[in-house]
């Protein structure tokens, strides 16, 4: 169960929705008896599939960014799109930032990044910061 746990809050927290998975991750790590590169995959694989959430919202409903609902105001996508033209595809190892991140995926849905290359690089950003803070827990708190 607390792996699954961990998924949807990592899902949700990838979203444009204010949530944040890292004390949850730390939380079930400390359980006896828990798998951490099971937790890792499932925090991973939430937060992945969160960000791709904000990719089909940049791919398929940028003509809304008008409305009120939209969830990026014009203003931080323009910026985030000048920040994404100049360091390219690469700059989505970076989506699991706070406040950019979720920029950063929409914008990427929005310029039509391909789908594999988004899911890897994105993939391989939230895998490394998710290693980063349980190693980091396991060096100071065991």
């Amino acid at each position: 169960m607390s792996y699954v746990f961990v998924f949807w809050v990592a899902f949700v927290s990838a979203t444009l929705l204010p949530l944040g998975s890292e004390g949850v991750l730390v939380y079930y790590a400390r359980e006896a008896g828990i798998s951490i590169s099971l937790l890792w995959f499932c925090a991973t694989m939430g937060n992945t599939l969160g960000s791709l959430t904000n990719w089909l919202l940049g791919r398929y409903l940028i003509r809304y960014e008008d409305r009120k609902w939209f969830p990026i105001n014009s203003s931080s996508r323009k910026s985030t799109e000048a920040f994404f033209s100049k360091y390219g595809k690469w700059s989505l190892l970076l989506v699991w930032l706070p406040i950019i991140g979720d920029a950063l995926a929409v914008v990427a849905g929005v310029l039509k990044t391909p789908f594999w290359w988004f899911f890897v690089l994105v993939f391989l950003g939230k895998a490394s910061r998710y290693a980063l803070i349980l190693w980091g827990h396991y060096v100071f708190f065991s």
